[in-house]
């Protein structure tokens, strides 16, 4: 009579997915870190490059009628002209600091006056009884109101070449200019209205028996850079504002261009942003079509050549020592060893992978026994840590890992430490 050897189960697949399926982990700080430190590098590159060019022009100015603006609605070519000619000229951006340094060899600009809070306009107004000269820029009906006494503006009309028709010398003078915006009225006697615009005076001067006077532009249009070239614009500008050696160019940060003086949204933004904006329209197009490719479900397919398990498994070793995701690697040894230890325990495969299932059984089996040299303890806390622990901290505690699911595996498959599985029916001869 002869006995057959114990036939060993072979190992079927699991019935679910999950049997078999790796527990995903959450990302630790380090592969957070190692994901987002190219783009955060890149992210500090354009801060550092923005807050560079951001320093490099921060004494760059581009506000409307500013002197040191060489934008098409600043003045800077104004400014130029006017210090050639020996006028010195100061901005001013606090309304008492006007006030106070008027006098009658200055001239005062305001250029936005419709702008101007109820305090301003009266330093303003205390200022021009001081100035040489005080040139309004487009006020409203408003500013005028709280500025000068007995005038009457009315409503806008459109900037063009204006003829002076008036006997004013600077007018007379200067020509043509671009004239137009508000006009005005007024019943005094020594007042001068030129360029007129339906009976209205787009420019009106009012003199003082003391030798001073104030003058009202319907518009500023002469005084823009992209302007001053044009018919008599300049020769208007350079005279009522070069007829003192002081010019006191009364510029508040607070103040925005109202009125006359409005500007569109897109025409405060810095030149060249339509070509930027072109190519970022650009760039997310391409990147939108490049992406489109990737949407939609995988689609399986069958493979055109067989590829050996060994060459999969290596080349999929290789992806998780790429991303240092040794998370997944260690789940894959312990679900391996799990899936192999199953069938000599006696427990289903389909129940493997459940800790409270698979380690009593486990313990159940080892209990009495010690492993051998410095192998895995064979007690429950023992064997749950090892086969369903955390994630190795290190490349060395994942290779510590495989060693003693090893040792596991083959201290527990010795026939000398192992009790025989329940063998099958003797079969005599």
């Amino acid at each position: 009579m002869t006995t057959t050897a114990p036939t060993t189960p072979t190992p079927q697949a699991p019935d679910s997915p999950s049997a078999t399926a790796p527990t995903w982990t959450s990302p630790t700080a380090r592969h957070l870190w190692r994901r987002a430190r190219g783009l955060l590098l890149a992210a500090a590159v354009l801060a550092l490059a923005g807050t560079t060019l951001a320093a490099l022009r921060s004494g760059e100015h581009t506000g409307s009628l500013d002197p040191r603006s060489a934008t098409p609605y600043g003045s800077k070519a104004l400014s130029r002209l006017l210090a050639d000619r020996g006028v010195h000229t100061k901005i001013l951006s606090a309304s008492a600091a006007a006030r106070r340094q008027t006098g009658p060899d200055t001239t005062l600009l305001v250029p936005f006056p419709n702008a101007l809070s109820e305090r301003q306009l009266s330093d303003i107004r205390a200022a021009t009884r001081r100035s040489g000269r005080t040139v309004l820029l487009a006020p409203g009906p408003a500013a005028t109101a709280a500025l000068i006494h007995g005038i009457r503006t009315t409503g806008r009309t459109t900037v063009r070449p204006t003829p002076p028709d008036c006997d004013f010398p600077v007018a007379r003078r200067a020509g043509d200019t671009d004239l137009g915006g508000y006009g005005y009225t007024t019943d005094a006697d020594r007042a001068e209205s030129c360029y007129l615009s339906d009976g209205r005076a787009n420019l009106l001067r009012l003199p003082s028996s003391a030798g001073r006077d104030t003058v009202l532009l319907g518009a500023a249009d002469p005084l823009h850079n992209k302007h001053l070239a044009d018919h008599g614009n300049a020769s208007l500008s350079l005279q009522l504002l070069g007829s003192r050696p002081r010019l006191l160019w009364y510029l508040p940060t607070d103040a925005t261009p109202a009125d006359g003086q409005e500007r569109g949204f897109f025409d405060l933004l810095p030149r060249g942003w339509s070509w930027a904006a072109i190519q970022l329209a650009l760039a997310a197009l391409l990147a939108a079509v490049w992406r489109a490719r990737r949407l939609g479900p995988l689609v399986t397919e069958p493979l055109p050549v067989t590829i050996p398990a060994a060459e999969a498994t290596e080349g999929r070793s290789r992806l998780y020592r790429k991303a240092n995701d040794r998370g997944h690697a260690a789940d894959a040894l312990r679900a391996a060893a799990r899936a192999r230890l199953a069938p000599l325990l006696g427990v289903p495969l389909t129940k493997a992978h459940l800790p409270e299932v698979l380690i009593p059984a486990l313990a159940g089996q080892a209990s009495g026994r010690s492993p051998l040299g410095d192998g895995p303890s064979l007690d429950e806390p023992g064997l749950r840590a090892l086969l369903f622990g955390p994630p190795p901290r290190d490349d060395a505690a994942l290779l510590e890992l495989a060693h003693r699911l090893d040792q596991l595996e083959q201290h527990l498959t010795s026939p000398s430490d192992l009790p025989r599985p329940p063998r099958d029916k003797d079969i005599s001869s």
